[in-house]
C-alpha cells in the first residue's frame, strides 16, 4: 500500500454485549463483555485497529481523547516515538505536569489502544501480515479455552461439563476458574473437571488473586493430585515478586503471571526473580504491543514461556515471532464467555482444534462488522 504519512485523527467504538447469565471469578462479576475499539487514521486513508479490553470503557476513552492531540501529525510509523512520548506523560517533567497517577492504569489502557493500531498501520502499509514483520512464518499457535466460571444456581461441578465440552470440540487445554470458594469445595470442582476431562488435557487455574501466601500454599498442596499445569494469578494484587518466589518454592506447580502488569518493568522483576515460568502481559490491557514485544523478548531471555492473556487474533502474531518461548494464547471455548469475540469481526485469525490459524491479510488481519459494531455500539 505503500509508505504511510501522519496520523490524522484517532478515533473510538465502544462496544458492549450482555452475557446471557452473570458470570462471577474470585475477583469480580458481570453481565456483559465490553471492548474499546481504537481506530488510527492516516492523512492519506490508511486505517488501523487496535483494542482495549481494560475498564472502565467510559474513562480509558476519554483519556483516548486527551491523548489524541500528542500524537496528531506524528509519523505513523514511528511507533516507539508515539509510545515513548504518550508514556512520558505519565511522569512529571519540567514545565509541564504529569498525568494523575489515580488513572495510571486507564492511561496505559489508552495508549495501548493507540499503539496496537499504528502496529496495524505499519502492516498495511508494508503489505504484510504483522508476525511477518515480527520475522515469523504463518504457523498454527497453540490456544487454551477458558471457561468454569462461577453462575448463580448452577450445581458446584458444572464447570466439569462444560470444560469436558471444550475437550470434545477439540481443545487440548482448558483452563479453570477458582479461588471463590473454599478450598474443600474447589477441590471437589478441580476433580470433576480432571475426571471428566481426562488424563491428558492440560488443565490451568485461574485465581484471580484470590489467596495470601499461606492460603495459596494450602491450595497448591490441595489440588497437587490433579496434575496441574499452571496457577496464575494465585496471590492477591499487593503481593510482589519476593512472595511469588517463595510460593514457587513451596509447590511444584508452575506459576503464570502478568495480564495486570501495566509495563515491562515490573514485569521485569518477575522475570528476574524466576518466579513466574509462564507470562501473561496483555497488550490490549496495557501499553499495546510494543510493548508487549519487549516483555515478550524478555522472557524468551529469561527462558520463560510467552502467553498472553486475551485477545488470540492479536496476540497470536506475537507468540508466532517466539518459536522457542512462545507457548500459547488465551481463547474463550464457547460463544456465551466472549460474544464479542464471535459477532465483531468479519474477518480474523480462526480457533479450530486448540489452535489459532492466521490469514495472510496485512496488519493483524482483522476486518470489523460495523453492523455488529453499530448494534452493540455502547
Amino acid at each position: 500500500m505503500g509508505n504511510p504519512g501522519k496520523i490524522a485523527a484517532v478515533n473510538t467504538h465502544p462496544i458492549s454485549a450482555p452475557l446471557k447469565r452473570v458470570q462471577r471469578t474470585a475477583h469480580e462479576s458481570r453481565g456483559d463483555v465490553t471492548l474499546l475499539l481504537v481506530e488510527v487514521v492516516t492523512d492519506d486513508g490508511i486505517k488501523g485497529y487496535g483494542q482495549v479490553s481494560s475498564t472502565p470503557m467510559k474513562d480509558i476513552d476519554g483519556w483516548i481523547k486527551k491523548l489524541t492531540p500528542h500524537v496528531i501529525g506524528m509519523s505513523a510509523l514511528a511507533h516507539g516515538d508515539v509510545w515513548e512520548k504518550l508514556f512520558a506523560l505519565t511522569s512529571p517533567q519540567p514545565g509541564q505536569g504529569a498525568l494523575p497517577r489515580s488513572a495510571r492504569p486507564q492511561i496505559m489502557a489508552a495508549i495501548g489502544g493507540i499503539d496496537m493500531a499504528l502496529w496495524d498501520i505499519k502492516g498495511k502499509a508494508a503489505g504484510m501480515p504483522v508476525y511477518a514483520l515480527l520475522g515469523a512464518e504463518n504457523k498454527p499457535v497453540f490456544t487454551y479455552g477458558t471457561g468454569g466460571y462461577y453462575i448463580e444456581g448452577e450445581k458446584l461441578t458444572a464447570c466439569a461439563d462444560e470444560l469436558a465440552g471444550f475437550v470434545a470440540n477439540g481443545y487440548k487445554a482448558v483452563k479453570l476458574k477458582t479461588g471463590a470458594d473454599t478450598i474443600a469445595n474447589e477441590v471437589k470442582r478441580i476433580a470433576a473437571t480432571r475426571a471428566a476431562i481426562g488424563p491428558d488435557i492440560s488443565l490451568m487455574l485461574d485465581l484471580n488473586a484470590a489467596y495470601d501466601l499461606p492460603g495459596c500454599m494450602a491450595f497448591a498442596r490441595a489440588v497437587a493430585p490433579y496434575n496441574i499445569f499452571w496457577l496464575e494469578e494465585p496471590l492477591h494484587w499487593y503481593l510482589q515478586p519476593a512472595d511469588f518466589a517463595l510460593l514457587a518454592k513451596a509447590t511444584t506447580i508452575p506459576l503464570a503471571h502478568g495480564e495486570r502488569e501495566l509495563t515491562r518493568f515490573t514485569t521485569r522483576d518477575f522475570l528476574t526473580i524466576g518466579s513466574v515460568r509462564y507470562v501473561m502481559f496483555d497488550a490490549t490491557r496495557a501499553a499495546g504491543f510494543t510493548e508487549a514485544l519487549r516483555v515478550a523478548h524478555m522472557a524468551d531471555h529469561a527462558g520463560a514461556m510467552i502467553t498472553p492473556h486475551h485477545a488470540p487474533e492479536m496476540h497470536c502474531h506475537l507468540v508466532a515471532a517466539f518459536p522457542r518461548t512462545g507457548f500459547a494464547v488465551e481463547s474463550h471455548g464457547s460463544p456465551d464467555r466472549d460474544p464479542i469475540w464471535h459477532g465483531l469481526f468479519s474477518d480474523r485469525a480462526q480457533v479450530r482444534d486448540s489452535h489459532v490459524y492466521m490469514n495472510d491479510k496485512p496488519g493483524f488481519g482483522i476486518d470489523i462488522d460495523w453492523d455488529y459494531a453499530k448494534k452493540h455500539a455502547a
